[in-house]
């Protein structure tokens, strides 16, 4: 989880002492996104289910959340919802990860509160994308 030297987008990006936060229950999907955005500069924490992010999230508020959306215990969508109604993580912005891209699942992930929708398998290019269009805002809350 080192960063590199040369980060292609600064750490100044996010919100002081900010990170990204990964929610997947598959090892594989984690592991891609750590190893995506590590090499990109972006500090990057992972979870393998809404339980354990959700200590995370109260332990270190990150900058931006990406989470899978079927998950065992708590679900993406609970997960979401749980982190909405929260006064001190409601604006953190959140992209829902699924292998699924049909228009209910995207309308049950807005419905739940994300801010984005992100279709897996992801590639470097759309997840690094994705963290761009949403990192700002999190560090103006």
């Amino acid at each position: 989880m080192g960063v590199p030297q040369q980060a292609s987008y600064p750490l100044s990006e996010l919100a002081s002492g900010s990170e990204i936060l990964v929610i997947d229950d598959s090892s594989t999907i984690r592991r891609s996104a750590e190893i995506f955005l590590s090499q990109a500069g972006y500090p990057v924490i992972l979870a393998e289910d809404g339980y354990a992010a959700l200590a995370i999230i109260l332990e270190r508020k990150p900058a931006l959340i990406f989470c899978d959306v079927l998950m065992p215990r708590l679900d993406g969508f609970q997960t979401c919802s749980l982190i909405r109604q929260s006064r001190q993580f409601h604006a953190i912005p959140l992209v829902m990860l699924s292998s699924r891209d049909g228009l209910f699942d995207r309308a049950r992930g807005a419905l739940a509160g994300a801010t984005a929708y992100l279709t897996k398998p992801f590639t470097k290019d759309s997840l690094l994308k994705t963290v761009r269009e949403h990192v700002h805002i999190s560090a103006m809350a």
